[in-house]
């Protein structure tokens, strides 16, 4: 399994990700679940993905493959006039890549995958959204401005509480590295190392990244103070009173 999440935010775009894909609980590996397709001064466009990992391998690779001689191989990611069409390509995609294993005798509800597609193209506001196995998807609005995909319940109740439009990248990042580090002390099926994007509104330029390790010194700070804040938060409330009956 997995988790990422894509948010939006006043001054654009964050996206985070972890690297573990397991098929049982001996058999663990990393793999990089982040992608970005940029053409500096016109679009920016990075995906995540969760499930059937030769579902989400065969998606990338067809995407990637329409890049390399596009008048051959159209359409392409970086010839599409918006996100909204962007996101129309990527979901046939994923459809046609899992009809094709439905239509080899195998089950395709075994291959299954979701993705968060996010970015901006000249033009355009930078946009995000998510992407279901049957290819059609949904967008991100002011009630629900960013989306989860994988693991995604034991991490979503911080980010419900505590996230902000008008935040900062740097508290954005905060805010998540909570949100994966509850997500990693309750599911064996989500691991470090976490991959970390920026994206900043109309900058059409790939913005910071970084993958995070296991020995990361601010994760570190984050997560034994995020344990340390919720103990003290617990402690803090009143007891419960049992009254005995007359």
């Amino acid at each position: 399994m997995t988790y990422c999440v894509g948010l939006k935010l006043d001054r654009g775009l964050v996206f985070m990700s972890d690297t573990r894909t397991n098929a049982g609980v001996d058999n663990i590996s990393t793999f990089k679940k982040m992608y970005t397709w940029a053409k500096t001064g016109d679009r920016v466009i990075t995906l995540l993905s969760a499930g059937n990992l030769a579902t989400t391998q065969a998606v990338i690779s067809i995407l990637n493959e329409r890049t390399k001689t596009p008048s051959e191989r159209s359409p392409s990611i970086y010839e599409m006039p918006s996100m909204f069409q962007t996101a129309r390509l990527v979901g046939d995609t994923i459809r046609d890549v899992i009809h094709q294993v439905d239509s080899g005798g195998q089950r395709a509800d075994s291959f299954g995958a979701s993705i968060i597609l996010g970015g901006q193209i000249k033009g355009g506001d930078p946009r995000l959204f998510l992407i279901y196995p049957e290819g059609n998807f949904i967008e991100s609005t002011q009630d629900t401005p960013f989306f989860q995909i994988g693991e995604h319940k034991y991490g979503k109740p911080i980010i419900v509480r505590s996230y902000d439009p008008a935040m900062t990248f740097e508290e954005a990042t905060k805010l998540l590295l909570v949100s994966f580090d509850s997500t990693l002390k309750s599911n064996l099926s989500v691991g470090l190392p976490l991959d970390l994007q920026f994206y900043e509104s109309d900058s059409f330029r790939l913005g910071f990244e970084k993958r995070i390790e296991r020995n990361d010194p601010y994760y570190e700070i984050v997560s034994e103070g995020w344990s340390q804040a919720l103990k003290l938060a617990f402690q803090s409330l009143p007891p419960f009173e049992i009254k005995s009956r007359d």
